[in-house]
Parts: structure tokens; sequence; C-alpha cells
């Protein structure tokens, strides 16, 4: 996959070390060249420019883009506006930082879905959840074994879990189902509802908008979420 990564700060610049390390096309944009010197021998590429100015991303490849992440975060300014040019290109899928929860507030405003929060989470914990097609979030309990909050391929919906035999065939388990779905708050406020449905059984059907939480070895949940 090929991402751009605005704003080359400690946050920026360990996730896109990561990604590349987990074998992407990563490009570093920032507008101090220090910073983006510091990376130019560990990415792909590396560009100096301001994100905030339309003219000048206009040169960054966005169309063949899957992700832009605006991990820009010691100026919200900055980063609102370069959030605001993205969604002005209409890239694949957006990920900005807030620091603030009013920057986080007109972030959502902005139909900002997902928003970092670095002195929350890692850039090793984002890394994972890029780096596998499906994760939306992961806790690592051990070297190898996690729990994962993703989105199941096609094949494994709207069928009763006793059909698939999960730990059977994929030596994984199926935690819990999480419905999610967007509704609008008394501002038109676009917010993702969360319920948790009872623990899953073997009669439990996943749904197309439903997440699940599994726990397995990474490398089993991949095969999981790599079916076709």
């Amino acid at each position: 996959m090929k991402y751009i990564i605005i704003g080359l700060g400690i946050f920026g610049s360990s996730l896109a070390e990561k990604l590349t390390e987990a074998g992407h096309e990563v490009i570093g944009v920032d507008k101090v060249m220090s910073k983006v010197e510091l990376l130019k021998d560990k990415i792909a590429h590396t560009i100096c420019l301001d994100a905030s100015d339309s003219q000048a991303i206009s040169n960054l490849p966005l169309k063949d883009t899957d992700i832009v992440v605006i991990a820009i975060g010691e100026d919200a300014g900055a980063n609102i506006m370069a959030t605001a040019v993205m969604k002005q290109y209409n890239v694949k899928r957006i990920i900005s930082r807030a620091v603030t929860p009013l920057h986080q507030t007109v972030l959502k405003a902005m139909g900002i879905t997902e928003i970092v929060h670095p002195e929350e989470e890692t850039a090793e914990r984002w890394a994972k959840k890029l780096n596998i097609k499906g994760i939306i979030d992961s806790f690592e309990l051990t070297d190898d074994h996690y729990i994962v909050e993703a989105k199941l391929p096609q094949p494994f919906l709207d069928k009763p879990l006793e059909k698939i035999d999960f730990p059977k065939k994929y030596n994984v388990i199926v935690l819990n189902v999480v419905d999610e779905h967007d509704t609008k708050d008394n501002r038109g406020i676009t917010k993702k509802i969360r319920k948790m449905q009872a623990m899953a059984n073997s009669q439990t059907v996943i749904k197309e908008n439903d997440l699940v939480i599994l726990y397995g070895r990474m490398s089993d949940i991949q095969k999981v979420l790599q079916e076709q």
C-alpha cells in the first residue's frame, strides 16, 4: 500500500519508519527541511512543502495513495488546514491527529472519522492497525497473541459461527460482536455509535457493518482477514 504522512515529528516519523519496515511505500512530508533530511534515507520519499498550501499539495500523487495521515501536532491550525486540503482533493482515506478536545470536535465536524491521539496511542499500535486490512484496533497480550477488533471479509458474513468453526479452521476465537453505526447529534456532527452485543456463541451471525473481537496469533488473524 502507499501512504503519505504529513508532519514528521516524533509520531509521524516513527509511523513512517514502521510502515516502511512492513513493506509499504511511504512518502513523508514536512515544511521543516531538517525533519525531511532526517528521514530521507529511511523511507521511500521525503518532500519539503507546506501541506496547507493547496497548490503545493497538488504535486503529490494523491490519486495513487491509499491513506493520508495528517500527523501535525504542534500546530492545530496547520493540521486543520492540511486536513481541509486533503478533503478538497477527495483522497481515498484520511486519518488526522487531534491534540485537544476542541481540535477533535473540529475534525469530526469536517467529516473525519479516524482520529489519532498520539499522547494515548503509539505509532507501533497504529502501524499494526494500518498494516493489515480489516483491523480497527489491536492489543498485544504476549509476543504473539493479540486481541483484535476488525471487520470480517465477505466469506464470513451472514453465517452462524458454528458453520465457520474459527477455532478449528483458523486457530482464532471470536470473543464478541460490536454493532457500529453513524448518527448525528443536535449540532449535525456525525458520531459513531457502538453497542456491544452479547458474548459470541455458536449461533451468532456476523452482519456487514458489525465489528468482531478476535483472539489469537496475529499470523492466524491475518489469514482470516485476507480470505476472499
